[in-house]
């Protein structure tokens, strides 16, 4: 069990600090007040002990987040009190990791923190834009509004993710069965054919020997190889962590035919509409550039969303910088610039959103449908030249005979 830290008063008005070894803060608070002290503070104490079962609590997914906030969105339209909502989801909420944040921004709560500053102690689960949204509706008046918008974005962003997810899982599994099969022919089947012609000294043509050569070094040298992929996988990774790398990378992404294209467009998608979600929720144009930054997910768009920060508080339009880097197509920088204009920029942002939410769709159902030909004409490549490379001896052998 967790060691807890805790101050409290006791009746006499003292204070008291002391360690406690329980399940959880709630525990602790629950203890306290049981003996009739008056909680001050309470903190999980540093060294105190390791919680096994915290290391291994399952994270907060998205879903769970779009079901909290839509079930709070609805308690708060029904005027239900915030305190009372938020120990209902905290009772209700199926995930743990969940609950228990709940429990804690309750406490919070309780204790004359915004909600949003209680939420904001809780970066994994809810995040800058989701927390910034949270506070411009505390302060309009409009927190049920605001939620229901919030768990609107969430469900329709982490669509687009998933698409594009499952649009690298396909060719991925595919890519990694072809592998085993490969490996399992160069490692067990082609020693077989190797041993056979070494007994009849037969001369090898060249693409025969080429496999040979292959199967020898997966053979001999298989550590190697592993070692040089996981090192090249350390190396990319770290090289992604930097400045540099990761807008190099990033660049070489958007680049690739196809692949860059479907990247773009979801990029697009969700700048388009986290800046369209935030500015109509009350959130200051400035703020929410900076929040849409952090969440482009691609350095290039960060950087050219960050120029347009630097524009508009320059006293500048935010399309020419979104023209400069490229990245966006002309018919959003049009209609951005006209919303400009016209003070609906918010709408505008929303309707470039579900524009190219159906331009993911086309891009994912693309990218499918080109990598399906492409996989097994590169798969029947490998396997049927290493089938022929092997056979080619045994016709020369069979003509030798005749």
């Amino acid at each position: 069990m967790p060691v807890f830290e805790y101050t409290a008063r006791n009746l006499k008005g003292d204070l008291v600090r002391d360690k406690i070894d329980l399940a959880s803060r709630d525990d602790v608070i629950s203890h306290l007040r049981k003996n009739r002290m008056v909680v001050v503070q309470v903190r999980e104490a540093k060294g105190g002990g390791v919680n096994l079962a915290a290391f291994f609590k399952a994270g907060v997914k998205t879903r769970d987040v779009v079901i909290f906030t839509r079930q709070f969105s609805t308690m708060i339209n029904s005027g239900l009190p915030l305190v009372q909502a938020l120990d209902i989801l905290s009772q209700q909420t199926e995930n743990k990791v969940l609950a228990d944040i709940t429990r804690a921004v309750v406490y919070d709560v309780e204790s004359g923190h915004t909600l949003a500053d209680a939420l904001r102690k809780h970066p994994k689960a809810f995040s800058d834009l989701y927390v910034n949204m949270v506070a411009a509706g505390e302060a309009g008046g409009i927190l049920d509004t605001i939620l229901l918008r919030l768990a609107t974005f969430l469900e329709k962003n982490d669509s687009i993710i998933r698409k594009v997810k499952g649009a690298m899982i396909y060719p991925a599994v595919i890519f990694s069965v072809a592998a085993i099969a490969v490996a399992v022919l160069l490692i067990f089947v082609i020693p077989t054919f190797q041993n056979m012609f070494a007994s009849v000294n037969l001369a090898l043509p060249l693409p025969t020997r080429i496999v040979i050569g292959a199967s020898n070094v997966l053979k001999n040298f298989w550590w190697a190889i592993i070692g040089a992929g996981i090192f090249a996988v350390v190396g990319v990774n770290r090289y992604y962590k930097t400045t540099a790398g990761k807008l190099q990378i990033d660049k070489l992404l958007l680049s690739l035919p196809v692949l860059g294209d479907l990247l773009r467009k979801s990029a697009v998608s969700r700048f388009t509409r986290t800046l369209g979600t935030l500015i109509s929720s009350g959130v200051s144009i400035l703020d929410g550039l900076e929040i849409t930054a952090r969440t482009a997910g691609n350095m290039v768009i960060h950087n050219a969303v960050m120029e347009s920060r630097a524009s508009i508080a320059g006293g500048e339009t935010i399309a020419a910088p979104l023209q400069k880097s490229k990245v966006f197509p002309p018919m959003v920088i049009s209609m951005i610039a006209v919303g400009e204009q016209t003070g609906g920029l918010d709408e505008m942002l929303t309707k470039i959103a579900d524009f190219y939410d159906d331009e993911v769709d086309a891009a994912v159902s693309a990218l499918l449908s080109l990598l399906e030909p492409i996989m097994i004409v590169v798969l029947g490549v490998i396997v049927g030249g290493m089938v022929v490379a092997m056979y080619l001896p045994i016709f020369d052998m069979v003509n030798a005979v005749q």
